[in-house]
């Protein structure tokens, strides 16, 4: 058995090239092998948002705070607020943030498949966030 109190773990900025805005990740569950669960905290500050990405086993996401959007390719953009369940499916090229205007947080989770979690595409254009371009 492992117990991890909170602060044990830092908060860290994910990587800039994945991300848009200000964000911070506080990774929660990294279960070793044979286990492939990976969960993390994720505070997104107005405006910001994920690149373009896919997961290869799927990914859910649960808001604990604020107000995002998401958006699976050729879909509209969608509100997301405390208490939504979202699964995306394995493939399913999205996006997710907080709101222009609202700070969000939410819990990711998804399995990692030969120690990949998500694949990373494009940043989103602000033209994408907007709306304009779906």
């Amino acid at each position: 058995m492992k117990i991890t109190h909170p602060g044990d773990v830092p908060s860290r900025r994910p990587p800039e090239e994945y991300f848009t805005g200000t964000v911070w990740m506080d990774p929660m569950i990294q279960a070793p092998a044979p286990a492939r669960l990976q969960v993390a905290k994720v505070s997104f500050e107005p405006g910001a948002r994920t690149a373009w990405h896919t997961h290869p086993l799927g990914q859910t996401l649960y808001v604990l705070s604020g107000c995002g959007l998401i958006q699976c390719e050729g879909d509209r953009i969608r509100t997301i607020k405390p208490g939504d369940v979202i699964w995306i499916p394995p493939g399913e090229k999205h996006w997710h943030g907080a709101s222009p205007t609202n700070s969000m947080v939410h819990l990711a989770m998804q399995e990692l498949q030969n120690g990949v979690a998500a694949d990373w595409l494009e940043k989103v254009t602000d033209e994408e966030y907007a709306g304009r371009t779906a």
